[in-house]
């Protein structure tokens, strides 16, 4: 039986559709000599950032799908930006928009790298990996980084059960402390490693 509500898938896609959009916004905002600019991703350029969410747009099409990751193997490796990364963007974003919303897509099983997993919680990672990925890109950009409200409580939601065991992965920093009574965006922030006081001081590299 489905541990969610169909309301729940709806708001799910709702904040889903809202991150690809928000991150979709500052894409275009981007300008010529912005792409090699620093972000808080450890290594990671702007462009680089762009690449890396794009790329994660390019495999929901197939994750929902059925495929598998050796199946898909080597299809979206390396840079798929090309010379117009805004349109790359866009199509990604838009075809996995399409997958999740087809219905019965979030009841669905997708074969992860890291094993199988429900569609709704894929979608729910991945809503996670958009909405901090635009932060990122945000201040990558010096643009406005502040998070949609509900956004940044939903993603405090879904890390806070695991916050302590990010640092062992080896692909976030450690936590930072924030004040007390601090922000649902302060919070998480500092959880991921992210400084929100020195954004480029320090960061989390940029793994799935």
């Amino acid at each position: 039986m489905s541990r969610h509500s169909a309301e729940d898938e709806q708001e799910l896609l709702r904040l889903y559709a809202a991150a690809l959009d928000r991150f979709g916004q500052l894409v275009v905002a981007a300008g010529a000599g912005q792409w090699a600019a620093a972000t808080p991703c450890t290594d990671w350029t702007v462009r680089d950032v762009v690449n890396h969410l794009t790329v994660e747009q390019l495999w929901v099409p197939a994750m929902l799908a059925g495929s598998t990751v050796a199946e898909v193997g080597d299809r979206f490796d390396g840079d798929v930006l090309g010379d117009d990364p805004a349109a790359a963007w866009s199509d990604a974003a838009e075809a996995a928009r399409r997958a999740f919303a087809e219905p019965g897509a979030l009841e669905r099983t997708v074969h992860l790298s890291y094993g199988d997993r429900g569609a709704y919680g894929y979608c729910r990672e991945m809503t996670v990996d958009a909405v901090v990925h635009a932060w990122d890109l945000a201040v990558g950009l010096g643009e406005d980084s502040a998070m949609a409200p509900d956004a940044a409580e939903f993603v405090l939601a879904e890390i806070t059960p695991y916050a302590d065991k990010l640092p062992a992965s080896g692909v976030f920093a450690p936590a930072v402390p924030v004040p007390v009574g601090a922000d649902a965006q302060t919070r998480l922030l500092g959880m991921m490693g992210r400084d929100p006081a020195d954004p480029l001081g320090r960061g989390a590299g940029g793994g799935r």
